[in-house]
């Protein structure tokens, strides 16, 4: 039983979007009550009492697509040539990374990512993995680092053809054993998607036996889309259609999936997103590192496409993300009136709803009835702020690095920005270790 009270309270709850001294109640892993600090304290007097002393109190964030296993990569020197194009830069980076993947490796990346988002204020993470040379396992190691830490996460590992059939069929039975794992668990905090690299590494007969093994498993698919051009190139080329319109051909496109990037789309396209009612999942910076383009967000958002905002492995802050998600519109189309409104529609409306689909109960909101799970973000606004113009000071004042405490299923997982949960400077040791005798096989 928690109170956490004392801020400035943004719910995102619309019937009661902001309150000046605030107060939320909690009992086990659900909010029971937002309101008034004071009231609040009388009412649950036997209530532990968190002292938010002015600072925000705010929903945790969600992160609709990640990539643990690009953790290792921080810092990692490959005596490549320059990159020509997207394919160039997954060649020469991040499948020499994947393919030396252990799962001790994995755990490591999954532990220090993880820390990463937590201290970011990210509190459920939709994760695409990979690690083709140690696929069997690998989900179950992540969500056991997961539980460890106590953060709430969907995660897949995405299948391709790229290291022959053995390995194809390893990752489809990695999918299917983790989504069955996570339906006995029924705790809400560990769930399964059925993961896929992209059009481009997926033949015909491997999209076919990966929809065949999903059969009576009610989970959706997580897949790039359109990432790069080369993407598009090679399904006009090969299939003689484009991406979006191959992915709802072989029945993988519904109200479960998710499609991240879909940069390389059309209107055709936007309309089989939206008649399926897929979720698109925009990773801005990502997009601009690899130099892909800019997804036609706005035109997707106009057409009522669900498209949240994730992060790609680049970064675990989403506040970052969102910042950047809000400029690169006003670049792209040369409007500077876009964008804002969209990028909160983004991460604080159509990022819970994607993760509605996957939870019994709600997240990235509070109010009675969601889950318990909130942060407290040490910002102190020098204009005023209220109920009209919080999103402005999220937007503009408030970094990932200012989250003080984060609160997960009703429990603290990080206070006073120390994870408590475990030993964090413990972690990050043993993860150099590991990281460097990667490092060493890559080279």
């Amino acid at each position: 039983m928690l109170l956490v009270g004392n801020g400035r309270v943004i719910t995102q709850d619309n019937e009661k979007p902001y309150l000046e001294n605030g107060c939320i109640a909690m009992k086990d892993n659900m909010i029971i009550e937002v309101g008034n600090t004071d009231e609040l304290k009388t009412k649950y007097k036997d209530y532990e009492f968190i002292d938010a002393k002015d600072k925000v109190i705010m929903p945790g964030l969600i992160n609709t697509h990640h990539h643990i296993y690009s953790a290792f990569a921080r810092g990692l020197i490959l005596n490549n040539p320059p990159a020509k194009d997207l394919i160039d830069i997954l060649k020469n980076v991040w499948w020499k990374i994947d393919k030396k993947l252990n799962l001790e490796d994995v755990k490591y990346s999954a532990y220090t990512t993880l820390i990463d988002c937590i201290k970011n204020g990210v509190t459920t993470v939709f994760d695409h993995h990979a690690s083709p040379m140690s696929a069997g396992r690998s989900l179950f190691t992540i969500a056991d680092a997961a539980t460890h830490l106590g953060i709430r996460g969907v995660y897949a590992y995405e299948v391709s053809d790229r290291d022959g059939e053995k390995i194809l069929n390893e990752g489809i039975q990695e999918n299917v054993n983790f989504i069955k794992d996570s339906i006995k668990r029924n705790d809400d905090m560990v769930k399964g998607m059925f993961g896929m690299h992209a059009s481009f590494t997926l033949s015909d007969e491997s999209l076919k036996k990966c929809v065949d093994s999903m059969k009576g498993l009610e989970a959706g698919y997580h897949i790039h889309a359109a990432e790069g051009i080369e993407d598009l190139n090679h399904c006009l080329k090969n299939n003689g259609k484009r991406v979006i319109e191959r992915l709802y051909d072989v029945g993988i496109l519904g109200n479960k999936t998710i499609a991240a990037h879909c940069v390389h789309i059309n209107k055709r396209e936007i309309k089989i997103l939206k008649e399926t009612n897929t979720n698109v999942v925009n990773n801005p910076e990502s997009n601009m590192g690899n130099a892909v383009g800019c997804a036609p967000v706005i035109e997707m958002i106009k057409n009522k496409v669900v498209v949240g905002l994730g992060t790609d492995g680049y970064t675990s802050d989403m506040f970052e993300s969102m910042k950047v998600e809000n400029i690169i519109h006003k670049h792209n189309l040369c409007d500077s009136n876009i964008g804002f409104v969209e990028t909160n529609k983004m991460i604080f409306e159509n990022n819970r709803n994607i993760a509605a689909k996957y939870f019994n109960k709600p997240l990235g909101i509070l109010k009675e009835g969601a889950y318990a799970d909130l942060i407290i973000v040490d910002y102190n606004p020098l204009t005023p702020m209220n109920e009209q113009n919080f999103n402005g000071h999220i937007m503009f004042g408030i970094s990932g690095r200012c989250v003080d405490t984060t609160i997960v299923n009703g429990k603290v997982i990080m206070e006073n920005r120390k994870i408590v949960t475990l030993d964090e400077n413990e972690i990050f040791k043993k993860s150099r270790e590991v990281s460097e005798r990667l490092w060493k096989n890559i080279n």
